[in-house]
């Protein structure tokens, strides 16, 4: 590869001619068939040049290496051999598309975490405190007049109370119903026109409660989270759901004052009253009579004698102790559709003209 014989003037290489191929040419641009002849010699075949222009190529051609004897080079991009080691993995077969899902779907998946038992307590009656503090609660209003009355006895006496509005007499008293926020009392839900929820549709309640949330926080700014069933009635799902829906913890009561049933001596609401409240008693009243507001002055200065302090209803929940030890309190007692619909916190009463009752 690389000799070169002079003889007579031309010389002769054994690698001068290129691939013999019908399209091959020189450096000119003519046929090599045109430039060279062939003559062998030996095993080896040998290539006369004719012109002294091809003698110049002969020298060249013998100085530079064949393509023939070059390693051939990579395709651009063309990917490398892989390792041995790593073509027999590539080249093992692959598992059952079903098997690798069933692997996938094994590592995606969480460990199984079990239930953690609720114990959120969401219906109280009363609370266990340390400290006489109590919850007074009023219910149905605001009342056009009453209400106030009540606003200006507890004002004087920097007592803070919670009260259960019905939807229907905030949207008749935005006003009271501000003023009740403002002075700093807390508001929650009482449906909106006092029915027996328990002989209701879920639909039905859903409504109730809805639209009283609704008229209370457009009205007073306030998203109510607490509320109590008309009557004390509502069912255990019923607790759940409206928890769930609003967030709302079910109130009830552990001292009735029974001033629905004592308008026409009210001194039965106060004694009532005075004789069972507890420290972490929630007391029920109303703030539509009259008859109960005319006694009211006089019960809260007997509570305050007495040592108690107020608190509103989430107050008093924040200071609530659960223990296992804690005595069991008789809870209020729903009443029954007749008596529903015979007490005086009825929507028809509630409805009545603003008159001494």
């Amino acid at each position: 590869h690389g000799q070169l014989w002079v003889h007579g003037g031309c010389a002769f290489s054994p690698r001068f001619k290129r691939e013999q191929s019908a399209g091959d040419t020189t450096g000119r641009g003519v046929p090599s068939s045109s430039l060279l002849n062939g003559m062998e010699s030996g095993s080896t075949k040998h290539y006369m040049i004719r012109t002294p222009i091809a003698i110049a190529a002969a020298l060249l051609a013998a100085l530079t290496p064949h393509p023939a004897d070059k390693p051939k080079a990579e395709k651009k991009g063309a990917a490398k051999p892989a390792p041995a080691s790593v073509a027999a993995v590539k080249a093992a077969p692959a598992a059952p598309v079903a098997k690798a899902q069933e692997v996938a779907s094994v590592k995606a998946a969480p460990a199984p975490v079990a239930p953690v038992p609720s114990t959120a307590r969401i219906t109280y009656s009363q609370c266990h405190v340390e400290g006489p503090y109590i919850a007074m609660t009023f219910d149905d209003g605001p009342h056009v007049s009453q209400t106030p009355r009540l606003l200006k006895m507890l004002k004087e006496r920097n007592i803070h109370a919670t009260f259960f509005l019905v939807g229907k007499c905030v949207a008749e008293n935005p006003e009271i119903a501000k003023q009740i926020v403002e002075e700093g009392h807390e508001v929650a839900n009482h449906s909106w026109d006092h029915p027996l929820l328990t002989n209701m549709a879920e639909g039905s309640v859903r409504e109730q409660l809805q639209k009283t949330h609704d008229v209370i926080k457009q009205t007073t700014g306030v998203t109510p989270t607490l509320m109590r069933p008309p009557y004390g009635g509502f069912t255990k799902n019923q607790q759940a759901w409206s928890h769930g829906t609003w967030g709302y913890k079910c109130i009830l009561w552990d001292v009735d004052s029974n001033d629905w049933q004592n308008k026409k001596s009210p001194a039965k609401t106060e004694s009532t009253i005075m004789a069972n409240t507890r420290a972490g008693s929630i007391v029920l009243c109303h703030d539509i009579h009259k008859s109960t507001i005319d006694v009211m002055a006089g019960t809260l200065d007997g509570l305050s004698n007495k040592g108690f302090r107020f608190v509103t209803v989430s107050e008093l929940i924040a200071m609530n102790k659960e223990s296992a030890a804690t005595p069991k309190t008789k809870t209020a007692r729903t009443l029954t559709p007749a008596e529903a619909s015979s007490v005086a916190t009825s929507i028809e009463d509630i409805a009545k003209p603003a008159i001494a009752q």
